[in-house]
């Protein structure tokens, strides 16, 4: 019986070769050296049970492999179109193990082939998705992105709209769950036409005439995109256009539900952009400062190095009260911790000003030094040594000086090496 399977895995059965492995491994250790590493078979490996027909496609494959590691696309574009004959093989039922590896290594090889065609593109997902049923609404949501990049988007809403529809006896988990995900970008590209159509016709006297046009194309978007918050997930572009098809319909209260319950219901994973919509949504209307730092409270516990922590940091500052210039103070520190905002100054004096509120009040000092006490081990080396002081002289002079002046504030009881050198600079 032919084994294809075995030409791609030819070591599957190692099991079976427990006792050689063991004797081998004994007298490795006998002879004191380190244990040996079985050599790697190469995928395309001549089998005991061959016809013509396999020994063909199994050499076909070998040829692809060279030309595609050396980026010989056109020689790979010919060999591939003769081992697509491998789908039509009948004997042992082995084609529906291969489709996939055609599809892969087809879509791979005009992706860089010099003189690939959309027509190309479509030949190949076409004939992959009518092979076989396993793998149609994977190749058919490919299909259709493949179709968005090249700016298609009625033709790759009808792909979605073809494999909504499509259905294959009784519908796995897999099968519900790819659906779902077809609905959700079918949905997303009828928001897309709409929102082309609305910039389009806004600007013109044609907007009032063809607005019951502009009504059909938003429901059909809007009822899907609805839904998709029945489904818990991390959905960022579809929550984002179904706001902003709420925001046109003035529906701010709709709006504010999906992003608070896209944000806070325990349903969903925790994702720190559903925050950041909320936040930015808040803004755009005027919010309260109470609900901003609600949000960007929230937004800073699950990614304190996030880039809006600035603006609640300025948000604690304008409170006035104890308790929000101590958190403004633990924002600061939290952001420095992070090397990506080792050398911006305007986090630096963000912790420079939040130090300066604090010290109008009692026991600053004790509250810096409680913040200090984890990072005393590792702090100075992340910030204070002689490269940064040299490395801040040299590019932003006044950023050498904020540090300086919060060394006795935050290493009270250490000389370091960044204030001798800032003295050698000053000099």
């Amino acid at each position: 019986m032919d084994d294809l399977e075995k030409e791609l895995n030819p070591r599957e059965d190692m099991e079976n070769d427990d006792d050689a492995d063991d004797s081998c491994d004994n007298s490795s250790r006998k002879e004191g050296s380190s244990f040996k590493l079985d050599l790697i078979q190469p995928i395309c490996q001549k089998t005991l049970h061959e016809n013509g027909f396999h020994q063909s496609v199994r050499l076909c494959l070998e040829y692809i492999r060279e030309a595609m590691l050396h980026h010989r696309w056109l020689e790979a574009a010919e060999y591939m179109a003769s081992y697509a004959q491998i789908l039509e093989d009948r004997v042992n039922l082995t084609a529906q193990q291969y489709k996939e590896l055609v599809w892969r290594i087809s879509t791979e090889i005009l992706h860089h082939h010099p003189k690939s065609t959309m027509d190309d593109y479509n030949v190949i997902y076409e004939r992959m998705k009518h092979s076989g049923f396993k793998h149609y609404l994977k190749i058919s949501l490919e299909h259709s992105f493949h179709l968005m990049l090249h700016g298609q988007i009625e033709a790759a809403k009808q792909k979605l709209s073809e494999a909504e529809s499509w259905r294959h006896g009784k519908e796995t988990t897999s099968q519900y769950q790819m659906t779902k995900l077809i609905q959700a970008y079918r949905s997303l590209l009828d928001y897309i036409i709409w929102y082309e159509k609305k910039s389009m016709l806004s600007g013109n006297d044609s907007f009032e005439s063809d607005s019951q046009g502009m009504q059909n194309y938003y429901r059909q978007a809007s009822i899907n995109l609805k839904e998709i918050l029945s489904n818990p997930g991390v959905w960022d572009p579809f929550i984002l256009s179904y706001v902003t098809m709420l925001e046109f319909k003035e529906d701010q209260e709709e709006a504010l539900e999906v992003l608070n319950k896209y944000a806070y219901d325990d349903s969903f994973p925790p994702n720190p952009n559903a925050h950041v919509f909320l936040y930015q949504y808040l803004k755009r209307h005027d919010a309260s400062q109470k609900k901003l730092k609600r949000v960007l409270k929230t937004l800073h516990f699950l990614v304190p190095s996030h880039e809006l922590t600035l603006e609640y940091f300025s948000l604690l500052l304008q409170s006035g009260s104890k308790k929000d210039h101590q958190k403004a103070v633990e924002v600061a520190l939290d952001m420095l911790d992070f090397a990506c905002w080792r050398s911006n100054l305007d986090v630096w004096k963000c912790l420079q000003n939040s130090i300066q509120n604090l010290q109008t009040g009692e026991d600053w000092k004790s509250f810096v030094e409680e913040k200090m006490a984890v990072r005393k081990e590792w702090w100075p080396a992340l910030h204070y040594t002689k490269f940064h002081a040299i490395k801040d002289s040299e590019e932003n002079p006044e950023l050498l000086k904020v540090k300086a002046s919060l060394i006795s504030v935050l290493c009270p009881d250490r000389t370091l090496k960044y204030s001798v050198e800032l003295e050698s600079c000053q000099e």
